[in-house]
């Protein structure tokens, strides 16, 4: 039976393991640093180093690496071993001081977007002592950010550790206005839930798009998808159980906190949730967690899809980022408390978030960007583009009457009891809103619009940056006022009235909130194209300078960057498309075309008509010639995409001309598939891959 107390984190250099190893007064000076974020003295680097080299052999380690997430958004390592020649023919371990604080990886292969030209290949990782170092894959991994040569930021993680420093700073100021002088630090909690789908790995071979894309570019719908909602919460099958199982257990060794599973609503689809923690550990657990689920996957003889949208015509995959602001004395400052009426440290930090979103909504459209999640947003299983929040029509009430200055009356819980023999138990004053980008669900908000691929570092850092903002506007105007409370209840009022627009409790998927959106002022960016540009605005370059999040540069990097990353995934998948249309799916309707024209004329040699043949013949033959020129049609697309200069002007050009092409493609491939016999068509079914696991 696995003790799983004694399992977690076995495979972390953690508390326990640095309390246990390390000289106390080291100990003390690096507990600091995890906690407070106060900097390491360099001079206990060699004695921290050591001890880790150590710990690391006995578990098995052999090699070291600077684990960095590159702006690519995965994870990159560059692996040494311990040894050093020591005479003879011989050699010793050793791991410096040096080598665990920083490290020298090729910078000139990882996308910059302009920051850096090819040649100039030197780069610098930065350890990280806030997130714990680990061993994976027989190296001991050392959380590190990444820069270049010029000290521009080549990461994710460099600029979440700014944002976290300015929402802590900012948070502070304006506790201590508010007249805590307990908190010393207030830290961004987070939960990400990530949905994935599970296929066979025998079928995935079988199907290109797959293996070069992540999704499927052809598959006709099976007739039972999700209609009967019988697999959301339904007894998970053995074949997954095993996975998830394996899954928990690799995950608890790594100090991850997975603490929920469950089927999601599509065929084949999954869920897991950890346990919350700070937004720069969330960000490098989620990394290994999407790494270890598709590790896993092929131990069991599956594939671990984190595709946002891997079918059509069923749900795709989403990762909820469920975010909250704690003190380091425990308090969680989104808590409303039994009264959240007279809480008014909680509302000032509530309409703080209010006041954010509304200004900053383009930022967080911009930062759950991309081509796959484009499939997502506003298709009835994702929150649509436009960002909205819910607080529901408790808070919504209280807010209300605040600004108009009536008495709130308002309703308390009731008690609800099912039957006799259960418990009875206080329902909520406020049901929850699956459509909303960002809801409040009790003592958080979750932002629901992130693709399940996506790192979650980047909607962070916005989501810290634009509160910070708020929080320090909010600071400034109460650290002058002579009468608190009565300043306190002003800046609520007035700050609910100027944004109450971007709160919205409804069904975020009805025309009418379309319509009513449009009115209110608020963006609607449907796809990535649109939504990236607005990076460089003034306003957006002015706050992440305010705050030293990004240079002016490093933002225009990075939009550069995703909107090269756009048009290279669309490219791609055009070019899957052509090649699968082209020497597989347009062969084999040549190929049963012949069958069926030999039938003919075999039938009419004996006399018999052939009308079924002939009709079928004729709609196959049509298809087939339309599936033909429309693959020509996205061939030459691809091509002229090209000439196109300018980035946001090639992007553009991407979406309007050659997804055009692809979506006219598959619809002509499609439904050939529903004409062809399973027989003789080149690649596994929806049906197969949804319902074989």
């Amino acid at each position: 039976m696995t003790n799983v107390p004694e399992m977690f984190g076995s495979l972390v250099f953690n508390d326990k393991a640095m309390r246990e190893r390390l000289p106390k007064d080291t100990y003390a000076a690096l507990k600091k640093t995890v906690e407070s974020g106060t900097p390491l003295d360099p001079s206990l680097a060699n004695t921290i180093a050591s001890v880790m080299k150590d710990w690391a052999i006995e578990h098995g380690a052999t090699h070291y690496t600077h684990w960095f997430q590159p702006m690519t958004g995965i994870t990159a390592e560059k692996h040494d071993s311990f040894i050093t020649p020591s005479g003879a023919g011989a050699v010793i371990m050793n791991f410096s001081g040096k080598e665990l604080i920083h490290g020298e990886p090729d910078a000139s292969s990882f996308p910059s977007g302009g920051l850096r030209s090819t040649f100039e290949a030197r780069g610098y990782t930065a350890w990280d002592p806030s997130s714990y170092a680990f061993i994976k894959d027989g190296a001991l991994c050392i959380p590190t950010a990444f820069i270049s040569y010029g000290g521009q930021v080549l990461d994710k993680k460099t600029p979440l550790l700014r944002s976290m420093k300015a929402l802590n700073d900012c948070a502070v100021r304006l506790l201590r206005a508010l007249g805590d002088a307990n908190a010393q630090r207030v830290i961004a909690t987070v939960g990400p839930e990530q949905e994935y789908f599970l296929i066979d790995r025998e079928l995935w071979k079988k199907r290109k798009d797959l293996i070069f894309t992540g999704r499927t570019l052809f598959g006709a719908r099976p007739p039972k998808g999700q209609e009967l909602e019988d697999h959301y919460f339904g007894n998970i099958r053995p074949r997954v159980i095993a996975y998830m199982d394996d899954l928990d257990r690799e995950l608890w060794k790594l100090g991850i906190h997975a603490k929920t599973r469950h089927n999601e609503v599509a065929p084949a689809q999954h869920e897991l949730a950890p346990i919350f923690t700070t937004v720069n550990v969330a960000t490098d657990h989620n990394q290994l967690t999407m790494e270890v689920m598709k590790k896993l996957a092929d131990r069991h003889g599956l594939v671990c899809l984190l595709h946002e949208k891997p079918f059509a015509g069923v749900n795709g995959s989403g990762k909820h980022d469920n975010w909250s602001l704690c003190t380091d004395t425990g308090e969680n400052l989104l808590n409303p408390g039994k009264s959240p009426e007279t809480n008014l440290r909680f509302l000032l930090f509530l309409t703080a978030v209010i006041k954010a979103v509304d200004l900053r909504q383009d930022l967080l459209r911009l930062s759950v960007a991309s081509a796959g999640n484009d499939h997502r947003l506003g298709a009835n299983e994702a929150p649509p583009a436009i960002i909205s929040m819910f607080i529901g029509s408790e808070l919504t009430s209280i807010l209300d009457s605040m600004q108009s200055g009536a008495q709130y009356k308002g309703k308390k819980g009731n008690k609800m009891q099912v039957v006799e023999t259960i418990p009875e138990f206080m329902a909520d004053t406020t049901d929850r809103n699956r459509t909303s980008p960002f809801a409040f669900t009790g003592n958080k908000f979750e932002f629901r619009s992130l693709g399940s691929a996506f790192n979650i570092a980047c909607p962070n850092v916005m989501i810290n940056t634009a509160v910070a903002d708020v929080l320090a506007e909010f600071a400034d105007v109460l650290e002058n006022a002579k009468d608190k409370e009565t300043a306190v209840k002003k800046l609520i009022a007035e700050t609910y009235a100027a944004h109450k627009r971007i709160v919205f409790n409804g069904n975020n998927y009805s025309d009418e909130w379309v319509a009513e959106a449009k009115k209110r002022g608020l963006l609607n960016l449907k796809t990535t194209p649109e939504a990236l540009p607005y990076y460089t605005r003034e306003e957006n370059l002015a706050l992440f300078a305010r705050h030293k999040i990004y240079t002016a540069q490093e933002i225009e990097a990075r939009k550069d960057i995703l909107l090269e990353n756009y048009c290279k995934v669309i490219n791609i998948e055009a070019l899957t498309m052509i090649d699968m249309a082209g020497r597989q799916i347009i062969p084999a309707c040549i190929k049963y075309m012949k069958t069926l024209a030999r039938t003919i004329e075999s039938k009419t040699a004996i006399g018999f008509e052939s009308q079924t043949e002939k009709t079928l013949l004729a709609k196959i033959d049509a298809l087939t010639s339309a599936a033909y020129q429309a693959n020509q049609r996205l061939s030459e697309a691809t091509v002229k995409v090209k000439s196109v200069a300018g980035v946001e002007a090639q992007a553009s050009a991407y979406r309007d001309t050659v997804f055009t092409a692809m979506q006219e493609l598959r619809a002509a491939c499609d439904e050939l598939e529903t004409l062809v016999p399973e027989t003789d068509w080149p690649m596994p079914s929806y049906a197969d891959l949804l319902f074989s696991v």
